[in-house]
């Protein structure tokens, strides 16, 4: 009978291995955005072994589409062209080869503008991003929990996660990468109209718009990107009644370039230190593109791709008051609508169905189902309007981030989250570590995403959303290192 000889130094790698494998450190992913999944994705190509497990807390079915690329209407389309998205950051195209490879735009003959850009709608890049993890969630690499957590507690070096079911998970390392909060309406709006058919708080859930008839007319609180997406949206459902969309300052998005243009001006070299300074050298870019017969588009382009540098060398009194004073400037710019939404706004204009204006929804009543407004107007008489919907387009309540889900407002009682003194999100460092009252900077507690704009600045597009998400996996992937290869030294 053969004997089987076992070499001692392999059962001693073998029982390493399997010690090594029973404490693997778990990383827990709260929101499965475009955020959270570009982490998980980037985290997952960082890992070295032993791997982490990496968990990914969603409610939705797929992974990478989160509130804004997680729609059916047809209307709803990205806001640059598909050439700059990306989750690959050495591949800029990458994109625009997955939807050649997959006939993504089958049908969608509007997607291909005359200038060769692409704009498919906003569900292709969340279908785009959900396919690059699905085999990584199928290998077992990452994990997707479709459900959502409803507290987050720390529990001496680790945390402990409960999910809506009551299930509990230990996380070593948790980040956070949820949304905004929805939209608030102004004054006593929710209050007055919370019970009226035609009220729609947040646009963005799904047939939010379905009970707005054709012939109603329409209010519109709000002017931004959001707005333009209803007005389209209502505009392609075949809705022909009059739409009065108003804001403080009746600043309406901006459309792209007539023609592509390369980022112009430079922001970094002779740096402004006050906001002042900053919209003067902005103006003095511009001027100078204009002279060169360029646009406006490409300056801001620059200012947004050094945007994060930018606003790393202003103090945080001049950050303030550019949040303060110039964020609806910036936005109307920046956040620039797809074409074939600004020709249905255009169109809605030259017809007389839409008007723009610039003031505030003051003194409400209803009766019946008319709603019955007094529009006070930043500059001319006050106008009584009569509506039969309202909807609200004032964007995310950031004020109300640390309220809008239990496990934030826990964690901001126990002192580990605190509002960014910006307004824009949740404090943290340069590291992306939340920083609390309570417990100052916390390492194994992240922000990914746009709830860190307060401190990296420009992080709510593609590709500073993608950027900042690789950034965060390679933070985490470095104390992996050390809390599994180096447990005395563990930071966290």
């Amino acid at each position: 009978m053969n004997q089987l000889i076992v070499n001692p130094m392999t059962l001693s790698a073998l029982s390493e291995s399997k010690a090594l494998q029973a404490k693997r450190p778990v990383v827990a992913i709260i929101g499965g955005g475009v955020s959270g999944a570009a982490t998980a994705f980037h985290l997952a190509q960082a890992n070295r072994d032993p791997a982490a497990q990496i968990i990914v807390f969603e409610p939705r079915d797929g992974l990478g589409r989160g509130l804004a690329y997680d729609t059916v209407e047809p209307a709803h389309r990205i806001n640059v062209p598909a050439a700059r998205m990306s989750l690959m950051l050495d591949e800029p195209d990458h994109f625009l080869r997955w939807i050649d490879d997959n006939a993504a735009l089958l049908g969608d003959v509007d997607a291909l503008r005359p200038d060769g850009n692409l704009f498919p709608r906003r569900s292709v890049f969340g279908d785009y991003i959900n396919a690059m993890l699905q085999p990584l969630v199928t290998a077992g690499t990452v994990q997707h929990r479709r459900c959502a957590i409803a507290h987050l507690l720390r529990d001496e070096q680790t945390w402990c996660l409960v999910d809506d079911a009551g299930t509990k998970t230990r996380a070593d390392i948790v980040v956070i990468a949820t949304s905004h909060p929805p939209p608030v309406a102004p004054g006593g709006l929710q209050t007055l109209l919370k019970d009226h058919p035609r009220f729609v708080p947040d646009p963005t859930r799904p047939g939010a718009l379905d009970a707005i008839r054709p012939s109603d007319r329409v209010l519109v609180v709000g002017n931004g990107l959001t707005s333009a997406d209803v007005i389209a949206s209502l505009a392609l459902k075949g809705h022909t009644g009059t739409i009065t969309a108003i804001s403080r300052r009746g600043l309406r998005s901006r459309g792209h370039a007539p023609v592509p243009q390369d980022p112009a001006g430079d922001f970094l070299t002779n740096p402004a230190f006050t906001a002042r300074a900053l919209v003067r050298n902005i103006r003095r870019a511009i001027r100078e593109a204009t002279a060169a017969g360029f646009t406006w588009h490409g300056v801001i382009d620059q200012v947004r791709a050094q945007g994060q540098s930018i606003w790393q060398i202003l103090p945080l009194a001049e950050r303030q008051r550019i949040v303060r004073h110039l964020r609806p400037y910036w936005d109307v710019h920046r956040f620039r609508v797809a074409p074939q939404v600004e020709t249905a706004l255009d169109e809605a204009i030259d017809a007389g169905r839409l008007e723009v204006l610039a003031g505030s929804a003051a003194k409400t009543t209803v009766e019946g189902e008319a709603i019955h407004c007094t529009l006070r107007l930043r500059r001319g008489p006050a106008l009584a309007r009569t509506y039969d919907a309202v909807v609200v387009t004032t964007g995310p309540g950031h004020g109300g981030i640390l309220a809008s889900q239990p496990f934030l407002t826990e964690l901001a009682e126990s002192g580990y989250l605190e509002l960014d003194p910006t307004g824009l999100g949740l404090s943290c460092t340069r590291s992306s570590e939340a920083i609390g009252s309570g417990a100052g900077v916390t390492p194994s507690l992240l922000i990914a995403g746009p709830l860190a704009r307060g401190t990296f600045g420009e992080l709510m597009g593609l590709p500073q959303v993608t950027e900042h998400a690789a950034f965060v996996a390679t933070i985490v992937a470095e104390r992996l290192e050390v809390t599994v290869l180096h447990p005395a030294q563990n930071p966290l």
